[in-house]
């Protein structure tokens, strides 16, 4: 095979308890307002957000939905420019963020959760970030 068969991630999927506190949370202090909204009839049960790039996250109204530490997807992870900016944003938002980290793969993280829990991590990559070196080295983990 000389190509990937898949060109990469075009959405991931969440569910939200609240999609007005979700979509709040979302415009607010990731910056990112709904492109559409999923009805059905006139009920509105989802939308969705584009982050650029050809990269979108879907939100489902679920109300009986909640996070759990052995869910199959932990996290969803979204980059700025700006991590410090960020984190002052959501702070006068009222969000809880933790300090920024710079994480084993020398790229800097902060972590919160969207009103239904979900976890988000931010990303901003340095020159030295893994992501972008060479392939097949190992990223030795300190958790």
């Amino acid at each position: 095979m000389t190509r990937p068969l898949v060109k990469q991630v075009a959405h991931t999927c969440i569910f939200a308890r609240d999609l007005d506190a979700v979509e709040t949370f979302y415009r607010d202090v990731l910056g990112v307002a709904p492109k559409f909204d999923f009805k059905r009839g006139e009920d509105r049960i989802g939308f969705y957000l584009d982050f650029g790039n050809r990269t979108f996250v879907e939100v489902f109204k679920k109300e009986e939905t909640r996070f759990e530490e052995s869910n199959q997807i932990n996290h969803i992870c979204f980059e700025t420019d700006d991590i410090d900016g960020f984190m002052v944003n959501a702070k006068a938002k009222g969000i809880a963020v933790t300090d920024k980290k710079l994480g084993v793969d020398h790229t800097w993280q902060c972590w919160l959760a969207d009103p239904s829990g979900v976890k988000i991590e931010i990303f901003q990559y340095t020159p030295d970030s893994m992501q972008f070196g060479p392939d097949g080295v190992d990223c030795q983990v300190d958790w």
